[in-house]
């Protein structure tokens, strides 16, 4: 990582503003490898330079990765006056610019991936990479072979063009069936909206699955973790 600023690292850190950094190092609270620092134009080297605040050392990341288990209720954004957001279950004010890497309905459980790897997350939404997104759905009807079928084959839901092939697995059939769904793409309300077409309807609807990350059980709704170095380097080498 390339040198920056003290008083640019201190801030990209969440350590306050640039003004209020600068007043912080005035007053000799901050240190760098052991020594006292006042000057907020000395450079540092974020990945090998430790820097302390009060005595507690200011960490930075470039780039971050959490996997968040998203519960019903909050909406895929970054920010909204009215709802709460996904963002808001996470507490990394060292972390700047992170987004959802795509949506979650605002009923829609399971995982989510936060990043502000752009690049990334430009890649793994792109319809061309091929990334799998597989869903556990419970569903208002009987899920029957031609349902399967269709999904299989792609379906009009009333865009220009049918969606991607999809598998449906059925795994409990009944007026309230039970399936697993894997999409390779993300539209507007998709799986409902591939239910709908061939007259069912979703009534609930998580994500279990976005490429080699899976979400495990003991991950809590509203609870997140960082990704692991594999999982990021999975999640490259596929998209």
């Amino acid at each position: 990582m390339a040198k920056m600023r003290l008083d640019k690292f201190l801030s990209s850190a969440g350590a306050g503003t640039r003004s209020e950094v600068k007043d912080l190092l005035r007053k000799g609270a901050v240190e760098v490898n052991g020594i006292v620092c006042k000057k907020p134009e000395q450079k540092v080297e974020p990945s090998e330079d430790t820097v302390l605040l009060f005595g507690e050392r200011i960490a930075y990341e470039e780039v971050a990765y959490f996997l968040l288990h998203k519960p019903a209720g909050c909406v895929s954004a970054t920010q909204d006056v009215h709802e709460k957001t996904v963002l808001d279950y996470l507490d990394e004010p060292q972390c700047k610019d992170l987004f959802p890497v795509g949506r979650l309905d605002k009923d829609t459980e399971g995982l989510l991936l936060i990043t502000n790897d752009g690049d990334l997350a430009h890649r793994l939404l792109s319809p061309k990479k091929h990334v799998d997104k597989t869903y556990y759905a419970e569903i208002e009807g009987v899920v029957t072979e031609e349902d399967i079928k269709a999904f299989c084959e792609g379906i009009d839901i009333g865009d220009e063009k049918k969606t991607l092939p999809a598998k449906l697995t059925v795994l409990e059939v009944a007026p309230r069936s039970k399936v697993e769904v894997t999409i390779q793409e993300g539209r507007y309300h998709q799986i409902k909206r591939m239910f709908e077409a061939v007259g069912k309807r979703v009534v609930y609807l998580k994500r279990i699955s976005m490429g080699p990350l899976v979400l495990e059980d003991s991950l809590k709704k509203g609870r997140y973790r960082r990704l692991r170095e594999e999982e990021i380097a999975q999640l490259k080498r596929g998209c």
